[in-house]
């Protein structure tokens, strides 16, 4: 696995990035894993934003999979592939599968995860229950763009304050 930056990060992707990096906040201080993410139109209005949702046992409730099925159920085809998803973490296999199976648009990540797997590893944490694998290898033809360097440290200190790792 290697990073890449298909295209270059604007500043407009950089706003939205942060909002997703308070939503992964938002999320940790309830008690749940810190991930976040939304869905802009085309015009640049946010439709639809969430957090992770895992904490009380369903683990497919990632916000990458929820916008997935929002907009499955409230955009039309044409309006899903003009729309663009932005996450704190690049997506899982499961969401990046649904995020091709609906059919949305671009997806742009503050962080990889190839990142992620390596603070895993420096931290000893267990195994995922599913193999870390970047979108391109889930969704081949879902353009990406990530990670963000500048939200790097912010995204890393919040995964390892869910893991109790002092920095």
């Amino acid at each position: 696995m290697t990073d890449s930056v298909p295209d270059a990060l604007t500043p407009e992707d950089l706003v939205h990035l942060r909002r997703c990096v308070e939503l992964a906040r938002e999320a940790l201080e309830d008690g749940d894993e810190p991930f976040g993410s939304l869905l802009v139109d085309p015009a640049g209005t946010v439709r639809f934003e969430d957090r992770n949702r895992v904490k009380h046992g369903d683990a497919t409730r990632h916000p990458e999979f929820e916008i997935a099925r929002w907009a499955a159920e409230h955009l039309t085809p044409e309006e899903r592939s003009a729309s663009v998803t932005y996450t704190s973490g690049e997506h899982c296999a499961m969401c990046s599968a649904a995020h091709a199976w609906v059919g949305l648009g671009k997806i742009v990540y503050a962080t990889s995860t190839e990142q992620y797997a390596a603070w895993s590893a420096e931290w000893r944490i267990p195994p995922a229950p599913i193999a870390l694998l970047p979108i391109r290898s889930v969704a081949p033809g879902v353009p990406v763009a990530g990670p963000a360097p500048e939200l790097a440290d912010e995204v890393r200190a919040l995964h390892a304050r869910r893991f109790g790792i002092d920095l």
